[in-house]
């Protein structure tokens, strides 16, 4: 028996929408991570990009358990002198929704150029208008974790 390796003109790449209202960001952001990177599809392959697109709505009722809400900090770092800026959970939740989720996915995938790859197909959206019905996205799959 030989083993499978998926090339990259050969796979065909679906468009999921899951709706973030209610649930907890980092179990969201696990299942999202593991769709953008493919490994629900029996045809997986590590170096190349077999995933699907995901439609991330609602991103501004994601939940935070516990005092994170209250704790977490989200930094940025200019790269000079002084520059590191923080903002607590709760003013980036109401200024930039999309970039907790966005975050959370991006450090749950490998630190190499697929990755950088693979986060372009995350596509997030502080409420539940997208622009992405002409895709006909399906919804989120429930047997992924």
């Amino acid at each position: 028996m030989r083993t499978y390796s998926a090339k990259p003109g050969e796979v065909s790449q679906d468009w999921f929408v899951v709706d973030a209202e209610g649930q907890t960001l980092g179990r969201l952001a696990t299942r999202i991570a593991t769709v953008l990177r493919g490994k629900h599809k029996p045809t997986f392959t590590p170096h190349v990009d077999t995933g699907d697109f995901v439609v991330v709505v609602n991103a501004s009722k994601v939940e935070l358990s516990g005092n994170k809400i209250d704790r977490k900090q989200y930094h940025r770092y200019s790269g000079h002198p002084g520059g590191l800026r923080s903002l607590g959970a709760r003013q980036v939740r109401e200024e930039d929704p999309e970039r907790m989720i966005r975050e959370a996915v991006k450090g749950m995938l490998p630190k190499n150029r697929l990755a950088r790859q693979i986060i372009t197909k995350l596509k997030v959206y502080g409420g539940a208008e997208h622009p992405h019905d002409a895709q006909q996205p399906q919804p989120f799959p429930t047997h992924i974790l």
